[in-house]
């Protein structure tokens, strides 16, 4: 496995630092994820009315009034009383349909997390949202280019993941202080089982979440990791595992995921203080979550298989919502907050009220046959904006002695 992802070949210094930005339409009261942040940074990004709703020339009913604001207008309430409503939402960055990729890179906060990464936080980005809302396609682009021939580095496609590998190694390059070692791991979440998406096997056989007393977090026993001494060892990380994954179709969604994915990477930096031989190291390190979209199964018509995939997508979202819930009331915060009830919310415990920094993107439809669900994707995204964490460094110190012989 290792062998197959060293077969890509080598970018020069030059591909790294020449990589388009765009100008797209941005609602931005921009404020970029600092030092002091101690929450949740929520933005969320509306995609464009897809084909099949032009065709059917449905309305949309989100506007942009700006400042970080989206109104949704037009929706009605259950029982459909009292006429039509209108609903008013704030968060740090709200991106419009006509945002381009590089505008999500450029503005939400992802280059700040992958620096704070690199200094020794722990990091997570991760997205949310109905099935067929955007979710994948921001993380990682469109799905086509994950099996067809070899991606081109320099595809306005690219989703945050593969930009965000290519300012993570300018980062290194430019840290000539410090040593850097990188590995990487990516895993799904596919029916409240765990599988290694970069040595899945024949029979995808799960592996086990546990606690570490001594990190004081869950972790996945067993999980392949991989060294990535150069930019396209990450690129093959993301291709293998984006192969490997599951999906499947669904009246909504030509191509759904089925599982919940988090690419993991692990940033080591060790640096000389003194003369004496004292180095300090960091660990840090950056997940990159794409939840499986939530689905009302009536309108995906799922049955079958798809069927019980669509309930584990369903039970697992319902807790990560109770968890966030909780932990966005100061009263219920200091209580039980069920962790343990899902696989995806273990995984996610430490971003969502520990010690690490999290950045979640809210992917929402604008059509209104999607109201309600677009209405509940921001009541949740608004929740985690409440969400407070204590951030805090990886970080230890060792000293090496040196014996020279005298002759």
């Amino acid at each position: 496995m290792a062998g197959k992802m060293k077969e890509t070949s080598k970018y020069s210094d030059d591909s790294l630092s020449s990589f388009n930005e765009s100008t797209g339409s941005l609602n931005r009261s921009y404020n970029d994820i600092s030092e002091h942040e101690n929450g949740i940074y929520v933005i969320v990004r509306s995609r464009p009315l897809s084909t099949k709703e032009n065709r059917a020339s449905e309305p949309s009913i989100v506007s942009f009034p700006g400042n970080g604001r989206i109104l949704v207008e037009g929706f009605q309430t259950i029982g459909g009383s009292n006429g039509p409503k209108s609903k008013l939402f704030s968060f740090n960055v709200v991106f419009e349909p006509a945002s381009t990729q590089e505008d999500i890179f450029q503005y939400s906060g992802i280059k700040k997390l992958i620096e704070m990464a690199a200094e020794g936080f722990n990091t997570t980005c991760f997205c949310y949202g109905q099935t067929g809302s955007g979710k994948t396609h921001t993380l990682t682009g469109p799905p086509g280019m994950f099996f067809n021939k070899r991606i081109e580095p320099f595809s306005a496609d690219h989703g945050l993941v593969f930009r965000s590998f290519m300012y993570l190694f300018r980062l290194v390059q430019q840290r000539q202080d410090l040593h850097f070692v990188l590995k990487a791991s990516f895993l799904e979440i596919y029916n409240e089982k765990v599988i290694d998406l970069l040595n899945p096997g024949t029979v995808r056989k799960p592996l086990d979440v546990r606690w570490s007393r001594k990190a004081r977090n869950f972790y996945v026993d067993n999980l392949f990791m991989v060294d990535c001494e150069e930019l396209d060892d990450l690129q093959a990380v993301l291709e293998e595992g984006m192969k490997n994954r599951t999906v499947g179709s669904h009246n909504m969604n030509e191509c759904s995921s089925r599982s919940h994915t988090m690419l993991t990477v692990y940033i080591t930096s060790e640096q000389q203080i003194s003369e004496d031989g004292v180095f300090i190291t960091k660990q840090g390190k950056i997940n990159f979550v794409d939840l499986a979209g939530s689905e009302m199964t009536k309108k995906t018509m799922s049955e079958g298989k798809t069927l019980e995939e669509a309930n584990n997508i369903n039970k697992s979202l319902m807790v990560l919502g109770y968890c966030i819930a909780s932990l966005s009331d100061p009263k219920k915060r200091k209580g039980h907050i069920p962790y343990r009830d899902s696989k995806l919310t273990k995984l996610l415990s430490d971003s969502l009220a520990g010690t690490g920094v999290t950045l979640m993107i809210a992917c929402i439809s604008p059509a209104r046959s999607n109201a309600s669900e677009t209405i509940s994707t921001l009541r949740y995204a608004a929740r985690a904006k409440k969400i407070k964490t204590k951030p805090v460094i990886v970080m230890f110190h060792r000293r090496f002695k040196v014996f020279l012989d005298n002759y």
